[in-house]
């Protein structure tokens, strides 16, 4: 059985990581790190949006900055031109 999160990277999915800063609502001066990971598609970043619009939302803690890093884990296969061929007997 092929897992999700393969089929995804097929797809174009690649892993995305963003840390967040938050406000603690008791402490609006102390910021707060979270970080979230999942297969997203860049650069519109549909998964992450869908997140933050929950955060901000359902949780009490305003976000104050989010830093975004993405990586497509499945790449076209690299190859090198060769300039001759060698044999060897």
């Amino acid at each position: 059985m092929v897992s999700r999160e393969f089929l995804r990277q097929l797809e174009g999915y690649g892993l995305t990581t963003a840390q967040i800063l938050y406000r603690l609502p008791d402490h609006p001066d102390v910021l707060q790190t979270y970080v979230w990971q999942d297969y997203d598609l860049a650069p519109k970043f549909p998964v992450l949006h869908d997140f933050l619009a929950f955060w901000e939302r359902e949780l009490d803690g305003p976000l104050h900055s989010v830093r975004v890093s993405h990586s497509q884990l499945i790449k076209p296969a690299e190859f090198r031109a060769v300039n001759g061929v060698l044999t060897i007997h």
